[in-house]
């Protein structure tokens, strides 16, 4: 048997260990792994460069789950499909390739990018995003979905879903790389405190997650003063009593603010680009920036000097941004070996005759965390659209601006052992090494370009 795989969409730290864990078990199972380079823009290519990952079923030594990033490379390249003569294309190559079906490391635009192919070739999904958007809080949840206009995509609304839910009711508890992204919001929010602490000022730090807000949600493990997140509109008045009541008690505020966070008026702060990346996604501008503004204005400049800190508001008041660091680097244990689990999986579901299904990865109590298999379809609502997950209400209180108790369960069956001695090790011994110095950095793809083959 012979399986390919690819990697498509933005950067995450844990896609090498997805892959890892596909080879590995196609190793097992005597399947001969391919892997397909530069995601779908690979398949579009009549060449279509590939790899072969276990010659002789063994996992070729650039692969290492350690590093972070994928040495098949990606791309937001998807398939249209509406093209059918290019589906028809990518068919035959496939073929060529002698390939028995096709794993497909990816969010829900590269589900999308993967429906079509899957209509003429077996294609399973190994799920990866730092935003942990991907899934379903419960099994019902795209009922909730309802359209305005039935002609216009644009016009959804969401009723009002379920007050409370198990958490073994989540179809995939967590994605690959979303641990190690919340670790390094962690890291970032606990450096951003003392400077804010020192120098009398508040800090807003604006994380990713577009919206969606599990990353807003897991930087409470940074300790953040105030958590604003997509799914909660901007409460304004409350937000400024809650700051004056902090800067008081303090004397410094630390705001942790996911990037799709909606204003009083549902707009979202931080798109005001009117840009889309390939997926469709709008691109996000400054979040932080745009609420900087807005407190600047309301909270006045004599707040500030009444208290005899800063001339004005402005000076008393900055942003960060953590930016892509959140997607790149060393994948901390959870994230490693989770999505090893899960490329496992979609190996196995390939050979099992699956097709259009996603690997996940679930909790209950009796067995912890395992992994499972879900029809991508079912996450799908009436008209055919994946909707990113939302933080639920349960998990957030309003009035704290923090987790609530079940936002707080949710996060600890994820992060309590997610970081192993090996983490610690590994920074202990490749931060500062002296190789470091004496040679510049050595790129996997040096390495993997000489292994490319093409179809000829």
């Amino acid at each position: 048997m012979r399986v390919g795989i690819l990697t498509a969409g933005g950067d995450t730290p844990a896609l090498n260990a997805t892959i890892y864990g596909a080879v590995e078990r196609a190793s097992q199972l005597e399947i001969e792994m391919v892997g397909i380079i530069k995601g779908f823009e690979g398949l579009l290519r009549e060449d279509v460069p590939h790899v072969r990952l276990n010659p002789l079923f063994q996992t070729i030594p650039e692969l290492d789950p350690m590093r972070g990033g994928t040495i098949l490379g990606a791309s937001r390249t998807y398939i249209d499909p509406e093209k059918t003569e290019m589906l028809k294309a990518v068919s035959v190559r496939l073929e060529k390739l002698g390939l028995d079906g096709l794993i497909c490391i990816g969010g829900d635009g590269t589900i999308n990018g993967m429906q079509p192919l899957s209509e003429f070739f077996p294609c399973v999904l190994a799920p990866k995003t730092i935003d942990n958007d991907l899934g379903l809080n419960y099994l019902d949840e795209p009922n909730d979905w309802l359209r305005e206009d039935e002609a216009d995509d644009s016009s959804y609304l969401r009723q009002a879903s379920r007050k409370t839910f198990e958490l073994p009711e989540i179809i995939n508890y967590a994605t690959p790389g979303y641990a190690t992204s919340v670790y390094v919001v962690t890291q970032g929010l606990q450096r951003i405190r003392t400077t804010a602490e020192s120098h009398r000022r508040i800090g807003i730090v604006e994380v990713m997650g577009r919206q969606s807000g599990y990353i807003s949600l897991g930087s409470a493990y940074g300790q953040p003063d105030i958590i604003l997140i997509p799914e909660v509109p901007l409460n304004l008045e409350r937000l400024k009593n809650r700051i004056r009541e902090l800067y008081d008690l303090q004397k410094h505020v630390v705001i942790a603010v996911g990037e799709g966070l909606l204003n009083e008026d549902g707009e979202e702060l931080g798109c005001s680009l009117g840009k889309f990346d390939p997926a469709g996604n709008p691109i996000y501008g400054e979040t932080a920036e745009a609420l900087r503004q807005i407190l600047i204005q309301e909270m006045g400049d004599d707040f500030f000097r009444s208290r005899m800190r800063h001339n004005s508001a402005a000076q008393a008041i900055f942003t960060r941004r953590v930016g892509h660091t959140q997607r790149g680097g060393h994948p901390i244990r959870f994230d490693r070996f989770y999505a090893a689990q899960l490329g496992g999986k979609a190996t196995e579901m390939i050979k099992d005759e699956q097709n259009n299904y996603i690997a996940t990865l679930q909790w209950s109590e009796e067995r912890d965390f395992f992994t499972s298999s879900f029809s991508a379809n079912k996450l799908r609502d009436r008209w055919g659209t994946i909707h990113p997950r939302m933080v639920h209400h349960s998990f957030y209180d309003e009035e704290r601006f923090q987790p609530s108790l079940q936002g707080m369960e949710f996060l600890t069956k994820i992060f309590t052992n997610a970081i192993g001695a090996e983490d610690f090790e590994y920074q202990r011994t490749q931060t500062f090494a002296r190789s470091n110095l004496l040679q510049r950095y050595q790129s996997v793809n040096v390495d993997i370009q000489k292994r490319i083959e093409e179809l000829r």
